[in-house]
């Protein structure tokens, strides 16, 4: 069934979908309301903001192919197809294009000039299982997760055995030599930096196979994650997949594939505390900031994306 473009039904100000829990969110509620801005998709994930060209990019891994929203005028178009079943998307400091590719194995950068360059498809001789997340640096490193999603099955990528440990990777700015930088993760997925960069986030989704369904916070420590510990784990029976910080340090991380009631995102304060829900009718997968003020929160939520403003900024470039 095609979802309604706008507002959703039984729209009011404020919006009763978004639910503060705490006064700390109150300030970033704002007043506007969730509006779907496309559907139609089998599985929306890793949106990405391009201010320059006033658009944002997403995935719709199913369909092979990277869609293209226009924020002047809400058009919508295809980006890439075939896209290698890409996953998640960031951009450099240099305004270049990074994705997670599961079918093809690697995590690629697209120049200015529309070129396509293999950051890395092998660690050790070996094939990467199938990258899935990715943040880069001020630096430039580029720091990407690799649980292996896209081997699973042929539905986002195709059936192959994993031939590396599930882990998190840093390649090196300057050498282009990617490093293990955590090995202990069941499911490794959605990863993303402090405003500072002195800390990471990383979602473990391993619920499904008899893992966890926590976010790990890790100290930043050049190239070396120090001091590991669960920053949130209150999400079962659903889980957590991708998420964003906001220039206050504040947690927005996505939640679905448990209670309908929980389907959405979560913000939570930089001390781990639970401040607020934004509702959403379908399960979220993936979320950024964009908008001409960074102030617009994007939510890739299975079949639709969905926009809301808040009072805030999304921390990064």
């Amino acid at each position: 069934m095609t979802l309604p473009i706008g507002n959703l039904p039984d729209t009011r100000y404020p919006d009763p979908r978004i639910e503060p829990l705490d006064p700390r969110f109150v300030y970033k509620q704002g007043n506007a309301a969730i509006e779907r801005i496309a559907t139609g998709f089998r599985w929306a994930e890793g949106p990405v903001w391009f201010g320059d060209h006033g658009c944002l990019i997403f995935s719709d891994i199913p369909n092979n192919r990277m869609m293209r929203w226009q924020e002047s005028d809400g058009h919508l178009s295809v980006f890439r197809a075939p896209s290698n079943y890409t996953n998640g998307n960031t951009r450099d400091r240099q305004g270049r294009l990074i994705s997670c590719e599961h079918d093809s194995r690697r995590v690629t950068r697209t120049e200015l000039d529309g070129s396509v360059t293999v950051l890395i498809d092998r660690f050790g001789g070996r094939p990467l299982n199938a990258p899935n997340d990715v943040a880069v640096a001020s630096d430039g490193a580029v720091w990407f997760t690799d649980p292996g999603y896209g081997i699973d099955g042929p539905y986002e990528g195709h059936a192959a055995p994993a031939e590396l440990p599930r882990n998190v990777y840093r390649l090196d700015p300057g050498t282009g030599v990617a490093s293990v930088v955590a090995d202990d993760f069941v499911r490794p997925n959605g990863i993303g930096f402090s405003p500072d960069e002195r800390k990471i986030y990383i979602v473990d989704s391993g619920i499904s196979h008899g893992g966890p369904a926590h976010i790990r916070v890790f100290d930043v420590d050049g190239a070396v994650l120090r001091n590991g510990r669960v920053f949130a784990d209150d999400f079962l029976p659903g889980m957590t997949d991708g998420l964003r910080c906001d220039v206050d340090g504040n947690v927005w991380c996505s939640m679905g594939w448990g209670d309908p009631a929980e389907d959405g995102v979560r913000c939570y304060a930089p001390n781990g505390d639970l401040i607020g829900k934004i509702h959403l009718p379908e399960g979220c997968a993936n979320l950024c900031f964009g908008g001409r003020k960074k102030d617009r929160l994007f939510m890739c939520a299975s079949t639709s994306v969905y926009a809301l403003y808040v009072n805030g900024k999304g921390a990064g470039p």
